[in-house]
């Protein structure tokens, strides 16, 4: 049995693969009351020999929790990443979120 794939794009090594998604998966948007990995906000995580990059968006440029939720990854991505990678999360806007990112779960939840 194939191991699932990270709902984003992942690059780094397969052992850290599942621990990251389960991390980024208990990050909730307070504003909808879902998984940021459901509501599409992850737009890739590498990881390297020094670090794990994380590109991540937020539904609204004028989003009031984005520090929050900035905050909760990087303490949550602390808790499984080995302890010499440094943690970088980058806030991009390009390309804009759209519902389309969203989880068939997120999708059913929010009735869409």
């Amino acid at each position: 049995m194939t191991e699932p794939r990270a709902p984003f794009p992942y690059e780094g090594p397969e052992a850290l693969r599942q621990p990251l998604v389960a991390a980024l998966t208990r990050v909730v948007d307070p504003e909808v009351a879902m998984s940021i990995v459901d509501v599409g906000l992850i737009y890739g995580v590498t990881v390297s020999a020094e670090k794990l990059h994380v590109r991540l968006t937020m539904t609204s440029a004028a989003c009031p929790v984005a520090d929050l939720i900035i905050d909760e990854v990087e303490t949550e991505l602390d808790r499984v990443a080995p302890p010499e990678l440094l943690i970088e999360v980058e806030l991009v806007w390009e390309p804009p979120w759209s519902a389309d990112r969203m989880s068939e779960r997120a999708r059913r939840f929010m009735q869409w």
